[in-house]
C-alpha cells in the first residue's frame, strides 16, 4: 500500500506538471526563439537524469525534483521539436503528430532500462549514458537548428544548419563573350514582404477556437486521467483481488502504451489529406487546413466516448479493447491538439 501510494504521489507530480508545461512558457518560447529553449531543455533534461543516476537509498528523496526536472525538460524539448514540422510542407500536421507519439510511447525506454538492469548493467551506468547522450542534441542545436524560428510555410530555397535563415535567389544572367554567367546574393529571411498584421498573446488568449478547444481538451485529458488513476483497484475489483490476473492487465495496458507511436501519424495522415488539392474560390490555407481538423475532432471526440463506455462496463475481457481505445484516443487527442494549435 505504502509503494502505492508512492507511485500515485510520483504519478501526480508527473501530470500536473506535464499539464502546466506546455502553457506557461509558451510565450517565451515566442520571444526568444528555439536555441534558447532547446539549452533550457537540455540543461533542465540532464539535470534530472544525474539526479536519477547519482541517487542513493539516503537521496531517496531527490526523486522527486529529479521527476519533476524530467517531465518539464522533456515536454518542452517536444514542444521545440515541433517546429520541424514546417519543414516538411504538405505532410507537416503528420511529423507533428509523429513527434506527439514519439513522446507518448517514451515509456518505452525505461522497459528497456529494466531489461537492461536486469541483465546486469546499473541504472547509475544507464542514466549516465542518456546524460552524455545530451551531448548530440547540443550539436544538433549549434550547427543544425535555427536560432529562432522555423518559418512556415518554408521560403523557396531555404536552408538551415551554419547557413540557416539564408535563401539563395538567382540573379539575371549576364552575358559576356557568349558565355552566360549567374550571379547569387544571400538574402536574410527575417525580412517580410508582405506587411501581415498579427494578433497579440491576449488576443490569441481569448479568442474562441482556443478557449473552446481547451475546454475540450481538458475534458478528455481529464477522463484519461481518471482512467489512470483508477485503474487498479478497478482491475482489483473486476478481478476478485486475483494478483495474477492484475497483473496479467496492468502489463497488457503498459504494452499498448508503447503503440501511441504508432497511432500519433494517422491523425496527421487525416488533417494532411487536403494538401496538394485545389482548395475552393476564394478560401485560404489556414481555412482549408481548419476544414481538414473537423474530421479529425470528430473522430477523436467518437474515440474518447467509445472508450468511456468501455471502461465503465464492468466486464474484465471487455478491458483489452479499453487499453486500445485509450492509447488510441490518447495519440489523437495530443498529436492532435498540437496540429490544431499550429494551424488555427
Amino acid at each position: 500500500m505504502q509503494k502505492w501510494h508512492q507511485s500515485r504521489h510520483q504519478h501526480c507530480m508527473f501530470y500536473g506538471w506535464y499539464c502546466e508545461a506546455p502553457n506557461t512558457p509558451r510565450k517565451q518560447h515566442d520571444n526568444t526563439g528555439m536555441c534558447f529553449f532547446f539549452l533550457s531543455t537540455r540543461s533542465l533534461y540532464t539535470s534530472g537524469t544525474l539526479m536519477v543516476a547519482f541517487s542513493t537509498s539516503a537521496l531517496s528523496n531527490v526523486l522527486f525534483p529529479a521527476l519533476s526536472l524530467l517531465a518539464v525538460g522533456g515536454i518542452l524539448f517536444l514542444i521545440t521539436n515541433m517546429q520541424v514540422g514546417n519543414l516538411f510542407g504538405s505532410h507537416r500536421s503528420t511529423i507533428i503528430t509523429l513527434y506527439n507519439g514519439a513522446f507518448d510511447s517514451s515509456s518505452a525506454l525505461f522497459l528497456v532500462i529494466k531489461l537492461l538492469h536486469e541483465s546486469g548493467i546499473s541504472l547509475r551506468a544507464s542514466f549516465l549514458f542518456l546524460s552524455a547522450c545530451s551531448g548530440i542534441h547540443l550539436l544538433r542545436t549549434f550547427f543544425l537548428m535555427p536560432r529562432k524560428f522555423i518559418p512556415y510555410p518554408v521560403p523557396d530555397h531555404y536552408t538551415y544548419g551554419i547557413t540557416c535563415g539564408k535563401s539563395k535567389t538567382l540573379s539575371s544572367k549576364v552575358a559576356a563573350n557568349g558565355n552566360s554567367q549567374s550571379t547569387t546574393e544571400e538574402t536574410p529571411l527575417d525580412q517580410h514582404t508582405s506587411v501581415k498584421q498579427e494578433k497579440s498573446f491576449r488576443e490569441c488568449l481569448l479568442s474562441r477556437f482556443f478557449v473552446w478547444h481547451l475546454l475540450w481538451l481538458s475534458v478528455m485529458q481529464l477522463r484519461h486521467y481518471l482512467f489512470i488513476g483508477t485503474l487498479n483497484p478497478m482491475l482489483h475489483r473486476l478481478t476478485a483481488g486475483e494478483p495474477s490476473l492484475v497483473s496479467q492487465y496492468i502489463n497488457a495496458f503498459a504494452i499498448t502504451q508503447l503503440c501511441g507511436v504508432l497511432c500519433a501519424p494517422w491523425n496527421g495522415l487525416i488533417m494532411d489529406r487536403h494538401k496538394g488539392k485545389p482548395r475552393a474560390a476564394g478560401e485560404t490555407e489556414q481555412e482549408a487546413d481548419l476544414r481538414a481538423s473537423v474530421l479529425s475532432l470528430f473522430l477523436t471526440a467518437l474515440q474518447c466516448l467509445l472508450f468511456s463506455v468501455c471502461a465503465s462496463t464492468p466486464y474484465l475481457p471487455l478491458q483489452y479493447l479499453t487499453f486500445i481505445l485509450q492509447v488510441l484516443n490518447r495519440s489523437f487527442l495530443y498529436g492532435g491538439n498540437a496540429a490544431f494549435i499550429s494551424v488555427a
